[in-house]
């Protein structure tokens, strides 16, 4: 690489990284804050109850997503990698709240997936269209704000771009070598033997990150199918691309397929997820479109008027080095949509997949609007200029409200509970079954009100409550059976353990 590649590279990264450290000390009380604070508490939990991996906790105990109450607070869903490297990272950095280390650790990822983007990019289809897809993927407001997130998913789009990459250079052309992604040259027969061994390194390093990709979420499988493609396109339907396509596989799925295997035992700890699919029949119905197409890829992510380069992106054809790489993607991706219909339309972050081949396409795009020799050059540069603006101001009118902490309630009475109530309390912490509010106690419980003497016999000790007035049914009930700790206009913090005397 060029040093003035790599200080384009550099540039960019940076401001990738400026951009998303924007609210990385904020409460986990934001958008998507229940999914947020269930992943947080898996990692909070390795330092309260010891760092076990294989038996994962967070802090909901009801039965709400398994169906199945769950005493101990298992979670069995995605092998908890993220949650593992930010723990290890906050052993490093005592100090640092471990929220900000688990943001932190998603930003490192979603850079590392810019810059291994940007070689793919240009190791294909050229310098100029890296730097835009990249300078797209570093600032577009839908990507910043899922760039810093508390999820696993950014995390795996990492390792699935990096495998993808990994198994470019394994398989890599001598006639390509004068824009090739490990620029090596072949020339004798034991330097052809050498690259060899080098290449089945490669695929070995590409099937771990896959397999790291696949235990983070396994919605990774979807950015891998070019993989496939890119082995047969090198070495033909043959053995050689058998063997290699078989090891890959076997790799990185064994893992994946051994974790599955696992949870089995805990079945109170698996979330229920056939509803992912096609809950409510809405695949290819007209809500599916709207939803995917219209407000999430034409409104959230692109504003309008991002969807101008993205066409234009399509119809750029592909280079010869590049061959149907990054169509396959389209083809992953849209196979994703299908198969994942109800939760790609339920919620909104399961489209952080979707971001480095939105990223690679629009990059197309706007370079052909720089590069135009078809229409007038004055209105593509126009065009350009407007259309790049306009998509990161009107996406950004709806991502800015992202940050914003609607409840600050359930801010301040976690930290009054979490200060007053002893360590090993379990609270009902009543929040429509959102488990926010747990989190902000730090405290395992019960997200949701209701059957309370049964919560009691299963060792609730503490009922809070951001609903303290006396129009509220059970919180007036309870005020008058038990200890009231804390009653003002915004909360209530009530003893479970010492009935009133009479």
């Amino acid at each position: 690489m060029k040093k003035v590649e790599l200080f384009i590279l550099a540039v960019i990264s940076l401001v990738a990284l400026a951009t998303r450290l924007y609210g990385v000390g904020n409460p986990v009380a934001d958008w998507h804050s229940w999914r947020q604070s269930d992943t947080a508490a898996v990692a909070r939990n390795f330092g309260k109850f010891g760092f076990d991996p294989l038996r994962p906790r967070f802090d909901d105990l009801s039965n709400i997503p398994s169906g199945k109450d769950n005493p101990m607070g298992f979670r069995m869903v995605e092998f908890p990698l993220y949650q593992s490297v930010a723990f290890g990272v906050s052993k490093i950095l005592p100090g640092v709240s471990l929220d900000v280390i688990l943001r932190l650790v998603t930003i490192t990822a979603s850079v590392g997936t810019l810059i291994v983007l940007y070689l793919i990019i240009a190791s294909t289809i050229g310098q100029l269209v890296a730097i835009v897809s990249s300078l797209v993927y570093a600032i577009i407001p839908f990507g910043v704000y899922y760039g810093r997130v508390i999820l696993p998913d950014p995390f795996m789009v990492f390792w699935a771009v990096l495998s993808v990459y990994l198994v470019m250079i394994a398989t890599d052309r001598k006639e390509d070598t004068s824009h090739s992604a490990y620029n090596v040259e072949i020339i004798t027969k034991s330097e052809k033997s050498a690259w060899s061994k080098k290449a089945w390194g490669f695929i070995v390093l590409a099937s771990v990150a896959a397999a790291v990709a696949l235990l983070a979420k396994p919605m990774a499988v979807f950015l891998l199918l070019p993989v496939p493609y890119l082995i047969y396109r090198r070495y033909g339907f043959s053995f050689s691309s058998l063997a290699r396509l078989f090891v890959y596989t076997s790799l990185c799925i064994l893992p994946f397929w051994s974790w599955r295997q696992w949870i089995l035992q805990y079945p109170e700890g698996i979330a229920v997820y056939t509803w992912l699919f096609n809950e409510g029949n809405i695949r290819f119905k007209g809500a599916w479109f709207y939803w995917l197409f219209a407000k999430r890829l034409g409104d959230l992510i692109l504003g309008y008027w991002g969807l101008i380069p993205l066409g234009l992106g399509f119809l750029v054809l592909p280079s010869k080095k590049e061959g149907w790489l990054f169509r396959f993607w389209i083809i992953g991706a849209i196979l994703y949509l299908v198969v994942v219909a109800r939760g790609n339309v339920q919620h909104d972050y399961y489209q952080i997949l979707l971001l480095p081949i939105i990223a690679v396409y629009v990059g197309k795009g706007l370079v052909f609007l720089l590069q135009n020799k078809v229409f007038s050059r004055f209105i593509s540069l126009q065009l350009f200029a407007v259309s790049f603006l306009m998509m990161l101001a009107f996406s950004w009118y709806t991502i800015r409200t992202y940050y914003w902490i609607n409840r600050q309630e359930i801010v301040d009475a976690g930290k009054v509970a979490d200060q007053m109530l002893p360590k090993d309390a379990k609270v009902i912490a009543s929040y429509n079954g959102d488990t926010t509010f747990l989190y902000q106690i730090n405290r395992q419980g019960w997200p949701i009100g209701f059957d309370i003497d049964k919560k009691i016999a299963m060792g609730a000790t503490h009922y809070v409550t951001i609903s303290p007035k006396d129009d509220d049914f059970e919180t007036r009930e309870l005020i008058e059976k038990y200890t009231v700790l804390v009653r003002n206009g915004t909360f209530a913090i009530i003893d479970l353990t010492k009935p009133q005397k009479k």
